[in-house]
């Protein structure tokens, strides 16, 4: 069983009693970067969605289809990943540079946890580079602008840019569709833009009962719509098999209920 950290030996800016979406996310998976306060909403969204923890790890799996498919069959060989999260093994520049070295991933975060573990997220190939920003989604100007984001990345040629399981964390009063459309709009011709998003398309009396749990704790959890999702993409082209369920997304085997993962994914290419 995961150990409490004594509170003194919380990262700078961290405050243990508050619940924290990426720590709830690390405990679903088995990690060990949570505390009492994470596991308890956890544990209450667990109990109106038992299937949770198998959920989190679909939107991993997607992540490494993900960039399998951008590096093998777009040729992308830069990555933008915002909202990363505590890292979980392989991430996505370990699954990019195994198949092509020479690629290169920003990472960006506004968790104090993730950035300890940020020298693990910092471990390139020698032929690539991976950096990772504290930063935040509510201002992508500060992410565009940022040093290590232009020294790593070249704007000219296309990136994937990848925002998985975070924009749930924006309410609809801060406007997250003016917000990704402000990266879309960063980015070349080419790029491509993978999202997942929860939804209380498949099971809403359950999903409701989930949000509810975090929405208690003092956390902001949105699930939207199919066609909330979709606005996220803005104008750019949906590549096949466009938004549909995690599981469904170009995945490695037949998959007999796509819809038992409450979450919507898609990729999208710019014009």
């Amino acid at each position: 069983m995961t150990q409490d950290r004594p509170i003194e030996s919380a990262p700078a800016g961290v405050n243990p009693a508050v619940p924290h979406s990426a720590r709830i996310y690390d405990y679903w998976l088995g990690g060990k970067d949570n505390f009492a306060s994470d596991r308890q909403v956890g544990d209450a969204m667990l109990k109106a969605i038992p299937t949770l923890r198998a959920m989190a790890a679909e939107n991993r799996k997607f992540v490494h289809r993900v960039a399998r498919e951008l590096v093998t069959t777009e040729g992308i060989r830069q990555f933008l990943d915002v909202g990363t999260g505590i890292p979980t093994r392989p991430n996505l520049h370990e699954i990019a540079q195994r198949l092509a070295p020479e690629t290169r991933v920003v990472y960006v975060d506004n968790d104090p946890v993730v950035l300890v573990h940020a020298r693990a997220l910092m471990v390139s190939s020698p032929e690539g580079r991976s950096e990772y920003i504290a930063a935040d989604l509510r201002d992508p100007q500060s992410i565009l602008s940022d040093k290590a984001l232009q020294d790593a990345l070249d704007l000219t040629r296309p990136v994937g840019l990848t925002l998985i399981a975070v924009l749930m964390l924006l309410a609809d009063e801060d406007d997250p569709w003016s917000l990704v459309a402000q990266l879309r709009d960063a980015m070349p011709s080419g790029s491509l833009l993978a999202i997942t998003h929860p939804t209380a398309d498949f099971n809403p009396s359950a999903v409701e009962e989930a949000v509810a749990s975090a929405r208690s704790a003092g956390m902001t959890l949105v699930a939207r719509t199919k066609e909330a999702v979709a606005r996220f993409f803005g104008d750019w082209e949906l590549l096949d098999p466009g938004l549909v369920p995690v599981p469904a997304w170009r995945p490695d085997a037949p998959v007999p209920e796509p819809e038992a993962t409450y979450y919507w994914a898609g990729v999208a290419r710019k014009p």
